[in-house]
């Protein structure tokens, strides 16, 4: 099965990010033959910024990530990077760059479509 998760939100400040990596893992714990995308939009590009620090208990996007890029790919938005001045060499190891035209192959390939 192919499934895409398409997010929008910031990586902290509203826990819809934090909700869609922990569905991400769960999906990917219980099917062992599942392709996942997730395609960063919008604030969410900053998800895949390397060196994010975070204090003692709370939750780490960027760790977040590492299941899914294990098994799967984490896209981010190019547009939506220049719009924020991120730069390539800002991203997390396995994460990369991708134009809107890739978001729209992937929902078309995918069985099951979840943006947060």
């Amino acid at each position: 099965m192919k499934a895409l998760l398409i997010l929008n939100d910031a990586p902290y400040g509203s826990e819809r990010t934090y909700n869609a990596l922990r569905l991400a893992d769960v999906m990917l714990t219980l099917e062992e033959e599942l392709e996942l995308s997730v395609f960063l939009v919008g604030d969410a590009v900053l998800c895949a910024k390397k060196g994010q620090t975070t204090p003692q208990g709370f939750y780490n996007i960027e760790r977040m990530l590492k299941p899914v890029l294990r098994r799967g790919m984490v896209l981010v938005c190019t547009t939506c990077m220049d719009a924020r001045g991120m730069k390539d060499e800002e991203l997390a190891e396995g994460c990369r760059r991708a134009k809107l035209g890739e978001l729209g192959t992937l929902t078309l390939d995918a069985d099951k479509v979840l943006t947060f």
